[in-house]
């Protein structure tokens, strides 16, 4: 091989791209989003969440950052998951590149029933979602995974070993957490630094960043902000934090309300 592109090199030649790759569509991005459907979302939670992402592709905003790109146009897959086995493809990779696909992706979304299962695993949220970029038909200036939840990982591996090993591969991953109201009604599962967990231990890659959600008038809002910014590839606004070197929470916070949680200890 290397002899091969040093005769291309010295002759002028360009190396023909391989069979593969001619096949692939030219995206500006490759995003997969992924929703929490584990039982800590309750309906409403669930339903404004859907409806959030039902809107986002009908807005105009959200359609001009896709027509201003390279392309001009996406590629979008939309899963749901819970537990560390839990992960389901509901729309599977969609080209979306103007307003007529747009609101096909739209239309699918509200179609679709949503699901509702057990546990808590963004780590196998963010393995499952990082393996369908493998051989998806399409090539894109950058790869996405857009992970939303309302609590931390709890199943499978940790949130943050999952996470290296995602953007190792060139992914990026931003995060959208439903962060609970710290005067309310808490469980022992619901994290009231969640905002801090996911800045820490979820997300990552370049330009990764995470918008909270603290409240449910926010959620078409901040749904639809998240993904004109990811979509543009702009810089992004103040308010928003990018992950930090060290965590200021544990990672494994979830694992050990799951453990406290199975001990007895229910306050």
């Amino acid at each position: 091989m290397a002899v091969a592109m040093c005769l291309f090199a010295a002759t002028g030649l360009v190396a023909p791209e391989p069979a593969w790759a001619q096949d692939e569509t030219a995206v500006d991005l490759e995003l997969v989003i992924a929703v929490d459907v584990s039982l800590s979302m309750d309906l409403d939670e669930q339903a404004l969440q859907r409806e959030g992402y039902v809107k986002a592709f009908l807005d105009p905003r959200v359609i001009n950052a896709i027509e201003q790109g390279i392309h001009g146009k996406i590629a979008v897959a939309y899963v749901e998951w819970a537990g560390a086995i839990s992960q389901y493809v509901t729309i599977n990779w969609l080209q979306i590149d103007g307003k007529a696909a747009a609101a096909e992706m739209s239309a699918l979304l509200a179609e679709a029933p949503i699901a509702r299962l057990r546990r808590t695993s963004i780590s196998g949220a963010l393995i499952f979602s990082g393996k369908l970029f493998e051989n998806n038909g399409y090539r894109g200036l950058r790869r996405v995974i857009d992970v939303s939840g309302d609590g931390p990982n709890n199943q499978g591996s940790r949130a943050d070993l999952a996470r290296d090993t995602v953007i190792s591969q060139g992914i990026t991953i931003n995060g959208l957490p439903f962060v609970p109201d710290p005067d309310g009604p808490l469980s022992l599962f619901d994290l009231t630094e969640l905002d801090i967990y996911y800045e820490d231990c979820v997300i990552g890659g370049p330009g990764a960043f995470s918008l909270p959600v603290r409240s449910a008038s926010e959620f078409a809002e901040s749904i639809r902000n998240k993904l004109v910014l990811e979509i543009a590839g702009t810089q992004r606004p103040k308010l928003i934090r990018t992950s930090a070197a060290s965590p200021r929470v544990p990672c494994d916070i979830g694992e050990r309300q799951w453990h406290m949680f199975m001990d007895g200890d229910r306050p």
